[in-house]
This record gives structure tokens, sequence and C-alpha cells, in this order.
């Protein structure tokens, strides 16, 4: 397009506002320029004419090649893991959606979406490779995503009402950013909890705050069964296994008690392992 002003300056500044582009996205090429009359007035019009680069198109092609790659490797992954899987690329709210289709879908999902999750960071990282902007990727099987959310809504509803009745901080147990910011959104607009984010990945974990805490009291953990469950075999086991430990250390060595009634057996050169040669009386 054609833009005239009394200046070059002033008619590409005119051209780019009117096209929404900026020096880096457009091509300018200066048609007619204005001439320098007597005292230096200039005579007649700057005509320039302004186009858009390529750059848009090529971005598009950019982002199709990295949408196609972050599914490709999720397929590839999966085939490593034995699970057979198609994938399907959509686009919803600025998402790049990447769906999963298989027959062992338990297995695409894992426990609360862990394996979702993982294939998630993989085909973001791929998809964005190279880009100066971040684009979100989501991968989901069987609605999973929207399952879950609704899920966690309805969990913060009812932990809200909690806190609120019994004043006490309540602490959810360790959850994923995708899924801490469901609980945060949800519960936005409360009039009488707050939410605030605790500890490290990947154990952060959500504390539901009433606003008329009670100072005194302790928090109220809600997931306090599922970690107890989670340390079984662990810390708790551990904890259990040093206490043994340390009373039968008790009993050995030098603070060993040795009844009197019975004397220490002797024990000669030749023993055989799971015998000994007693002493004749």
């Amino acid at each position: 397009m054609e833009f005239k002003a009394k200046t070059v300056e002033e008619a590409v500044a005119l051209g780019l506002s009117e096209l929404n582009l900026t020096e880096e996205t457009a091509n300018v090429t200066i048609i007619e320029q204005p001439v320098k009359g007597l005292f230096g007035r200039l005579k007649g019009q700057a005509v320039v004419e302004i186009t858009p680069k390529q750059i848009e198109k090529q971005e598009q092609q950019n982002d199709v090649d990295g949408e196609q790659k972050a599914a490709q490797l999720v397929e590839k992954v999966l085939s490593f893991m034995g699970i057979q899987a198609t994938t399907e690329i959509s686009h919803a709210d600025g998402r790049t959606i990447i769906t999963l289709n298989s027959e062992e879908t338990s297995s695409l999902i894992g426990y609360r979406g862990e394996v979702l999750d993982a294939l998630q960071t993989l085909a973001g990282a791929m998809a964005n490779a190279g880009k100066k902007e971040y684009g979100k990727v989501v991968v989901d099987c069987e609605n999973y995503r929207d399952r879950r959310e609704e899920t966690l809504i309805k969990l913060a509803k009812r932990l809200e009402q909690k806190a609120t009745e019994i004043r006490r901080e309540v602490i959810l147990e360790p959850m994923s950013p995708f899924e801490r910011r469901i609980i945060h959104t949800a519960l936005a607009d409360s009039q009488t909890v707050t939410t605030t984010s605790n500890g490290k990945e990947p154990n952060r974990y959500v504390v539901i705050v009433p606003n008329d805490k009670d100072e005194y009291s302790r928090p109220y953990n809600a997931g306090r069964n599922n970690e107890r469950s989670s340390r079984r075999g662990g810390k708790r086991d551990n904890r259990r296994d040093n206490r043994r430990d340390g009373n039968r250390g008790e009993r050995t060595g030098a603070n060993r008690r040795v009844s009197p009634s019975k004397k220490p057996t002797k024990i000669s050169f030749g023993t055989y392992l799971g015998n000994s040669l007693k002493d004749k009386e």
C-alpha cells in the first residue's frame, strides 16, 4: 500500500501505524520524495509503499513443524514403553493440544496423570525449541485433564468449607504446578479463605488458610493418609528399624548382659560352623 505525507519519515510512520507493523516486519519502498525549493521549503509530498514481510507465514510454518515433531516424539517415547498410540493435534484457548488414542489408557495416564505430565514436558520442550515466545502444549488422553480439573475444583470447595469450619489451615498433598493452579483459581474469589503454595518441587503443595484462623491450632493435613501410604517402606519403616537396631545395640558388645548362672561358651581351634565344644564338667 502507498502512503503520503510531507516527509518520508512521516509517511513511513503513518503506514506502519495503519498496517500495525514495525520496521522489522515491514518492507518500505520510497516512491517519491518532496523536492526542496527556494529558502529550503519542500514542494510536493513523500510517497512510500509498505508491505508486510513474510515472517508471520514462516513463523506459522515453524509452529506447525514444532507441533508435529512434538507429536512424533511422544509416539516414539510410548513405543519404547511398549505402548501403541496415535496422536491428534488441535488448538484451543491459545494452546496446542496433543490427544493420545490408545487401548492402554491407564498406562498412558499413570497415577494422577504422572505419565501425561512427563510426556507433556517433553512435548512442550520439542514444540518450543528455538522460539522466542513459549507456547503452551497440553498432552491429554480420554479428556483426563478436564475430568481431573473438575475433581480438583470439587475438592477445593469441600476443603474451603472444612478450613472455615475448623478455623485451621488445611494442607493438601503434593501436586503438579498444573493441579495447584486449579486449586488457586477455584478459591481465588473465596470470601473465607486464601491459598498459598509451600515446599519445593516435586513435593510442593497447596495450603488453604482461613481468614479467621485460630493461631494456636495445628494445621489439618488433608493429604495425610496418602502421605502415610507413600511412606510405607520408607522413612517410617527405617525409623522402626533404627529403633530395633538401637535396642539390639544395647544388648551387644560391652553392654551385653551375661547371666551369672551360665558360663560363656569356650570355643577351641577346629570348631566348625554351627557347633562348638562345650566345657567338660
